[in-house]
């Protein structure tokens, strides 16, 4: 987090919100500076968007992408090879992927015809690919790299390593989903109308059901193919929800968001073992819940009426092609 505080100061925010740029990379390494002290009232109307907050507001997200990577690569990796990959993480390639929809970039016009008024541009409102998905590729990749943690994979079997804290894992898991609420509503962007606290109400109503049928799909889930329910599971499924509504948490119903959150969970349910199956190690479950459910949440869009499915699988192969093979080639180094 504190790699992540700098180096998206020192170069990434300007990097993600350049301005005017060709839609793809902006050559804009300057570091980030604030509002004059004292703004004046004129000078801000309700629209006004403050630098300060849009910064410290999408420096949770880089931050958030970074420690995805943590979770799938601990127990065997090497501080400082990581933390190097943090830097290049947070101060360049989220930023430049970023921009492409965040920033005004190629994807945020995507498909767009001058003087039509049907949909067009990829949809991401709060980060299931941005972020998410992003996270979870460059895990991925470092986990290839890495290889498994040593005994994991022994004599054609796998070998299970449980965790050690499991009501740790489980605060954690309710620290994340209520921290959620600000990484969804807080994407409205926007405080100053009725109709914007009426709008981040409803996502929080959305975000909430999306992690209880998340994690109520993956609890029925385990019980019906293990015999008993599994914890880490429960907990997973809870994030797959939440990470499967980030896409979109203003357009669902309840009863919509209710159904995309449980095909996160029941998506953690049957990845977590198929990895297993590569012998790629994922110590948390971070590449299932960020990267697969990110991807769903992404899809999803297309059933609020939100976007194309076109677009939004444009965005998915951009997103994870850029992603993996640069993260896969400084793995690699």
């Amino acid at each position: 987090f504190s790699i992540a505080s700098i180096m998206y100061w020192l170069v990434g925010f300007n990097l993600m919100y350049p301005g005017e740029f060709n839609g793809y990379f902006a050559f804009n390494f300057v570091p980030t500076s604030l509002e004059p002290v004292g703004l004046a009232a004129e000078d801000a109307a309700l629209d006004y968007a403050s630098v300060g907050s849009d910064f410290f507001f999408q420096l949770m997200f880089v931050a958030a992408t970074a420690s995805i990577v943590s979770g799938a690569l601990a127990e065997r990796i090497k501080l400082w090879p990581f933390l190097i990959f943090v830097v290049i993480l947070t101060g360049l390639m989220y930023p430049i992927t970023g921009s492409w929809q965040w920033g005004g970039g190629w994807l945020s016009t995507f498909g767009c015809v001058e003087g039509s008024d049907d949909l067009c541009g990829f949809s991401d409102f709060a980060g299931s690919t941005i972020v998410h998905s992003v996270g979870g590729w460059a895990a991925l990749a470092g986990a290839i790299v890495l290889g498994p943690r040593l005994g994991k994979y022994k004599d054609g079997a796998v070998h299970p390593m449980p965790g050690s804290n499991l009501a740790l894992a489980t605060l954690g898991t309710f620290i994340l989903w209520l921290g959620w609420f600000g990484f969804n509503g807080g994407s409205q962007l926007a405080a100053g109308t009725v109709g914007d606290i009426t709008d981040v109400s409803r996502i929080f109503a959305n975000t909430n059901m999306a992690a209880a049928s998340g994690a109520v799909a993956a609890l029925i889930l385990t019980q019906v193919i293990y015999g008993k329910v599994d914890l880490t599971m429960v907990l997973n499924g809870a994030l797959a929800g939440l990470v499967s509504i980030t896409a979109e948490p203003l357009g669902p119903s309840l009863f919509g968001s209710l159904l995309i959150g449980a095909v996160g969970g029941v998506i953690v349910v049957f990845t977590v073992p198929m990895l297993d199956k590569f012998k790629i190690d994922d110590v948390v479950g971070a590449i299932p819940v960020h990267l697969f459910a990110g991807i769903w949440g992404t899809i999803a869009v297309v059933f609020s009426g939100s976007a194309t499915l076109g677009a939004q699988i444009t965005g998915i192969i951009a997103y994870g092609v850029f992603t993996f093979v640069v993260s896969l080639v400084v793995w690699i180094i």
